[in-house]
Protein backbone atom coordinates (compact mmCIF):
# COMPACT_ATOMS: atom_id res chain seq x y z
CA UNK A 1 0.00 0.00 0.00
CA UNK A 2 0.84 3.36 -0.81
CA UNK A 3 1.77 5.77 2.38
CA UNK A 4 -0.97 8.59 3.15
CA UNK A 5 -0.18 12.09 3.16
CA UNK A 6 -2.22 14.21 4.87
CA UNK A 7 -2.43 17.69 2.82
CA UNK A 8 -3.42 21.35 4.62
CA UNK A 9 -3.67 24.00 1.60
CA UNK A 10 -6.42 26.29 1.05
CA UNK A 11 -5.24 27.73 -2.28
CA UNK A 12 -7.21 25.51 -4.91
CA UNK A 13 -4.58 25.15 -7.81
CA UNK A 14 -1.55 24.71 -5.44
CA UNK A 15 -3.48 21.70 -3.59
CA UNK A 16 -4.14 20.08 -7.03
CA UNK A 17 -0.65 20.75 -7.79
CA UNK A 18 0.83 19.31 -4.41
CA UNK A 19 -1.91 16.57 -4.89
CA UNK A 20 -0.16 15.77 -8.46
CA UNK A 21 3.13 15.39 -7.98
CA UNK A 22 2.43 13.50 -4.58
CA UNK A 23 0.22 10.66 -6.52
CA UNK A 24 2.61 10.63 -9.18
CA UNK A 25 5.87 9.70 -7.12
CA UNK A 26 3.33 7.02 -5.35
CA UNK A 27 1.76 8.33 -2.50
CA UNK A 28 -1.61 8.65 -1.60
CA UNK A 29 -2.46 12.17 -0.60
CA UNK A 30 -5.60 13.38 1.28
CA UNK A 31 -6.49 17.20 0.59
CA UNK A 32 -7.48 19.26 2.95
CA UNK A 33 -8.56 23.16 2.77
CA UNK A 34 -9.23 24.09 6.74
CA UNK A 35 -8.17 21.91 9.68
CA UNK A 36 -11.19 21.03 11.20
CA UNK A 37 -11.12 17.32 10.60
CA UNK A 38 -7.49 16.13 10.04
CA UNK A 39 -7.03 15.34 13.86
CA UNK A 40 -9.80 13.24 14.02
CA UNK A 41 -9.26 11.51 10.91
CA UNK A 42 -5.73 11.61 11.51
CA UNK A 43 -6.83 9.39 14.88
CA UNK A 44 -8.67 7.28 12.99
CA UNK A 45 -6.05 6.27 9.61
CA UNK A 46 -2.50 8.10 11.02
CA UNK A 47 -0.47 9.19 7.79
CA UNK A 48 2.96 8.92 7.20
CA UNK A 49 3.27 12.61 7.01
CA UNK A 50 1.63 15.74 6.96
CA UNK A 51 2.07 18.11 5.28
CA UNK A 52 1.22 21.77 6.65
CA UNK A 53 -0.09 25.46 5.13
CA UNK A 54 0.50 28.08 8.00
CA UNK A 55 -2.32 30.20 6.89
CA UNK A 56 -5.37 28.48 6.13
CA UNK A 57 -8.94 29.62 6.67
CA UNK A 58 -10.42 28.03 10.15
CA UNK A 59 -7.00 27.96 12.39
CA UNK A 60 -3.61 27.79 11.07
CA UNK A 61 -0.62 25.22 10.77
CA UNK A 62 1.28 26.78 14.00
CA UNK A 63 -1.85 25.63 15.83
CA UNK A 64 -2.35 22.46 14.21
CA UNK A 65 1.40 21.15 14.48
CA UNK A 66 1.23 21.88 18.49
CA UNK A 67 -1.73 20.11 18.70
CA UNK A 68 -0.03 16.89 16.66
CA UNK A 69 3.24 17.14 18.72
CA UNK A 70 0.76 16.90 21.90
CA UNK A 71 -1.44 13.99 20.74
CA UNK A 72 0.21 10.62 22.19
CA UNK A 73 -1.07 8.55 19.50
CA UNK A 74 0.41 11.24 16.58
CA UNK A 75 3.17 13.35 17.76
CA UNK A 76 5.84 10.71 15.89
CA UNK A 77 3.91 11.20 12.89
CA UNK A 78 6.52 13.55 10.20
CA UNK A 79 5.20 17.29 9.43
CA UNK A 80 6.49 19.56 6.49
CA UNK A 81 5.53 22.86 6.70
CA UNK A 82 4.72 24.48 3.10
CA UNK A 83 3.75 27.99 3.69
CA UNK A 84 4.36 31.58 1.72
CA UNK A 85 6.19 33.10 5.37
CA UNK A 86 9.89 32.34 4.42
CA UNK A 87 12.04 34.41 6.97
CA UNK A 88 14.20 32.62 9.73
CA UNK A 89 12.21 33.43 12.66
CA UNK A 90 9.50 31.72 11.35
CA UNK A 91 11.51 28.41 10.27
CA UNK A 92 13.03 28.07 13.60
CA UNK A 93 9.40 28.77 14.68
CA UNK A 94 8.63 26.25 13.07
CA UNK A 95 11.22 23.95 14.06
CA UNK A 96 10.38 24.76 17.59
CA UNK A 97 7.30 23.91 17.51
CA UNK A 98 8.47 20.17 16.05
CA UNK A 99 8.52 19.97 12.56
CA UNK A 100 10.57 18.01 10.59
CA UNK A 101 10.86 20.50 7.25
CA UNK A 102 10.07 23.48 5.95
CA UNK A 103 9.24 24.09 2.66
CA UNK A 104 8.62 27.81 1.69
CA UNK A 105 6.20 29.25 -1.82
CA UNK A 106 7.20 29.45 -4.81
CA UNK A 107 8.38 25.55 -4.54
CA UNK A 108 9.70 23.12 -6.92
CA UNK A 109 7.48 20.45 -7.20
CA UNK A 110 10.12 17.78 -7.79
CA UNK A 111 12.41 19.61 -4.56
CA UNK A 112 8.39 18.98 -2.89
CA UNK A 113 9.10 15.36 -3.37
CA UNK A 114 12.79 14.98 -2.84
CA UNK A 115 11.93 16.45 0.49
CA UNK A 116 8.92 14.36 1.56
CA UNK A 117 10.93 11.01 0.79
CA UNK A 118 14.08 12.47 2.73
CA UNK A 119 11.69 13.20 5.98
CA UNK A 120 10.52 9.81 5.47
CA UNK A 121 13.76 8.17 5.12
CA UNK A 122 14.69 9.48 8.93
CA UNK A 123 11.55 7.07 10.27
CA UNK A 124 13.19 3.89 8.43
CA UNK A 125 13.92 1.76 11.45
CA UNK A 126 17.06 -0.09 11.31
CA UNK A 127 16.88 -3.71 10.67
CA UNK A 128 18.56 -4.80 13.84
CA UNK A 129 17.88 -4.15 17.49
CA UNK A 130 19.69 -1.36 18.71
CA UNK A 131 19.52 -0.31 22.60
CA UNK A 132 21.37 2.47 24.55
CA UNK A 133 21.06 2.41 28.38
CA UNK A 134 22.09 4.61 30.74
CA UNK A 135 21.47 5.35 34.17
CA UNK A 136 17.65 6.19 33.65
CA UNK A 137 17.96 6.75 30.38
CA UNK A 138 16.59 3.86 27.41
CA UNK A 139 17.60 5.14 24.23
CA UNK A 140 15.39 2.27 21.58
CA UNK A 141 16.86 2.65 17.94
CA UNK A 142 14.62 -0.07 16.60
CA UNK A 143 11.49 1.06 18.19
CA UNK A 144 12.22 4.45 18.09
CA UNK A 145 11.48 4.91 21.37
CA UNK A 146 12.78 7.28 24.39
CA UNK A 147 12.27 6.16 27.93
CA UNK A 148 13.24 8.51 30.44
CA UNK A 149 13.41 7.67 34.09
CA UNK A 150 10.59 5.07 33.59
CA UNK A 151 8.33 7.07 31.55
CA UNK A 152 7.65 7.08 27.65
CA UNK A 153 8.95 9.70 26.49
CA UNK A 154 8.00 11.43 23.23
CA UNK A 155 10.03 12.73 20.84
CA UNK A 156 9.76 13.86 17.10
CA UNK A 157 11.93 11.30 14.40
CA UNK A 158 14.72 14.36 13.86
CA UNK A 159 14.89 14.50 17.61
CA UNK A 160 15.37 11.00 18.15
CA UNK A 161 17.89 10.80 15.23
CA UNK A 162 19.66 13.28 16.65
CA UNK A 163 19.98 11.95 20.80
CA UNK A 164 20.60 8.52 18.91
CA UNK A 165 23.54 9.92 16.44
CA UNK A 166 24.94 11.74 19.18
CA UNK A 167 24.68 9.15 22.18
CA UNK A 168 26.26 6.48 19.95
CA UNK A 169 29.27 8.64 19.40
CA UNK A 170 30.10 9.37 23.11
CA UNK A 171 33.15 11.72 24.14
CA UNK A 172 33.52 13.14 20.57
CA UNK A 173 32.85 16.79 19.65
CA UNK A 174 30.40 17.47 16.90
CA UNK A 175 30.53 20.83 15.17
CA UNK A 176 26.77 21.94 13.95
CA UNK A 177 27.63 21.22 10.36
CA UNK A 178 28.79 18.36 10.95
CA UNK A 179 25.09 17.50 12.81
CA UNK A 180 23.77 19.20 9.89
CA UNK A 181 25.24 16.44 7.76
CA UNK A 182 24.86 13.40 9.59
CA UNK A 183 21.28 13.83 10.87
CA UNK A 184 19.38 15.97 8.13
CA UNK A 185 21.05 15.31 4.98
CA UNK A 186 19.93 17.19 2.40
CA UNK A 187 16.86 19.32 4.42
CA UNK A 188 18.08 22.64 3.00
CA UNK A 189 15.98 24.74 5.40
CA UNK A 190 17.91 23.92 8.62
CA UNK A 191 20.76 25.93 9.78
CA UNK A 192 23.19 25.46 12.41
CA UNK A 193 20.94 27.80 14.64
CA UNK A 194 18.79 24.71 13.95
CA UNK A 195 21.00 22.25 15.53
CA UNK A 196 20.64 24.83 18.65
CA UNK A 197 16.68 24.34 18.91
CA UNK A 198 16.77 20.43 18.93
CA UNK A 199 19.42 20.46 20.92
CA UNK A 200 17.47 22.44 23.72
CA UNK A 201 14.48 20.06 23.16
CA UNK A 202 16.56 17.07 23.77
CA UNK A 203 17.61 18.11 26.96
CA UNK A 204 14.80 19.37 28.06
CA UNK A 205 13.44 15.51 27.52
CA UNK A 206 16.75 13.60 28.90
CA UNK A 207 18.17 16.02 31.78
CA UNK A 208 17.18 16.63 35.11
CA UNK A 209 18.46 20.18 34.71
CA UNK A 210 18.69 21.25 31.21
CA UNK A 211 20.53 24.57 32.49
CA UNK A 212 23.23 22.41 33.69
CA UNK A 213 22.79 19.07 31.41
CA UNK A 214 24.95 16.73 32.58
CA UNK A 215 24.60 14.58 29.27
CA UNK A 216 24.90 16.36 26.53
CA UNK A 217 27.50 19.28 26.46
CA UNK A 218 27.91 22.07 24.65
CA UNK A 219 31.14 22.69 23.86
CA UNK A 220 32.20 26.52 22.99
CA UNK A 221 33.16 27.51 19.91
CA UNK A 222 33.16 24.01 18.58
CA UNK A 223 29.44 22.04 18.88
CA UNK A 224 28.25 19.25 21.05
CA UNK A 225 29.52 16.27 23.19
CA UNK A 226 27.62 13.34 24.51
CA UNK A 227 28.86 11.94 27.65
CA UNK A 228 27.86 8.80 29.12
CA UNK A 229 28.40 7.91 32.80
CA UNK A 230 31.67 6.42 33.83
CA UNK A 231 31.26 2.56 33.43
CA UNK A 232 28.74 2.91 30.66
Amino acid sequence: MSQVIFVLEDDVDIARLVQHHLEAAGYTPRVYHTPTSIVSDAERQPPALFLLDIMVPGGDGLDLCRRLRSHSGLSAVPIIFLTARASENDRVLGLELGADDYITKPFSPRELVARVKAVLRRFERPTTPSIIKFEEVVIDANAMQLTVRGELTTTTATEFRLLDYLARHPGRVFSRDHLLDAVWGDARFVTPRSVDVYVRRIREKIEIDPEDPRYLKTVRGAGYRFELPKGI
